[in-house]
């Protein structure tokens, strides 16, 4: 099966996750944005990263070749942020979710990391639609998800879940 290993734009390094980032993991899990628009995923303690890492995203990665990646800056090789497409319950078309240290968000590099996913999962794994999903509140996730060419269609809420996500759509 085919699997990303590496890829490069101009600015970035995107990395499969691998239980190295335990580190990452747990400070980009922990920023104030993370917990208010995605989530409290209740890793406090790099063994809880590592057993996220290990239970998550290695076996999505396993199962479909692509899953939560890591982006490095290539100038100062400075873990700074994460980007994936996800296959997950409740969605029919895998979706694209990325996170960044605060420090280098409003860069580009979301945009720069997202486009380079997109791409890759397209061309080299054959989807047709990606996804995405964000919350109301989310003007800055909401601003990016559009610059990539997804198109808002309606709001939904995952299975267990009672928040409502705005819910878009591209298709190649």
């Amino acid at each position: 099966m085919k699997k990303i290993t590496k890829l490069e734009t101009e600015r970035l390094f995107i990395f499969p996750v691998s239980l190295d980032d335990a580190d990452f993991v747990l400070a980009v899990h922990n920023t104030p944005k993370f917990i208010q628009f995605i989530g409290d995923r209740n890793l406090r303690i790099v063994e809880d990263a590592e057993n996220y890492i290990k239970n998550r995203f290695l076996p999505h990665y396993e199962k479909h070749g692509f899953g939560n990646c890591l982006i490095v800056e290539k100038s100062t090789g400075k873990k700074i942020g994460a980007v994936g497409v996800f296959v997950r319950d409740g969605l029919n078309v895998p979706d694209i979710g990325f996170s960044f240290l605060p420090e280098f968000e409003g860069k580009g590099y979301g945009f720069e990391a997202s486009s380079k996913l997109m791409e890759t999962v397209f061309t080299d794994f054959g989807l047709k639609k990606i996804s995405a999903i964000t919350t109301k509140e989310n003007i800055a996730s909401q601003k990016l998800i559009e610059k990539l060419g997804l198109k808002y269609l309606k709001m939904i809420k995952l299975p267990d879940d009672e928040v409502e996500l705005m819910y878009y759509e591209i298709e190649k």
